[in-house]
């Protein structure tokens, strides 16, 4: 994988406090890492400050999965 989704991955680790081994781009936040509303929101908050870009509430609302945020955020890198 690439430097962005390793430097998610290990965000992703932390805030929800999983195995980066569970970590995959198929990986539900809700059903598969645990997360609830507050857990993804500093998630994006994270990943905001992490990344330097700008996540939009109702962007972030649409995160269902891993690859949904790696997307969103490869499109937002110069």
């Amino acid at each position: 994988m690439d430097e962005l989704f390793e430097k998610m991955k290990k965000l992703i680790a932390e805030k929800l406090e999983v195995d980066e081994g569970k970590i995959t781009l198929e990986a539900s936040f809700r059903q598969d890492l645990g997360a609830d509303s507050l857990d993804t929101y500093e998630l994006v908050y994270a990943i905001e400050e992490e990344m330097g870009i700008q996540i939009p509430d109702d962007k972030a609302n649409e995160f269902e999965t891993v690859k949904d945020a790696y997307e969103f955020i490869k499109s937002q890198q110069k």
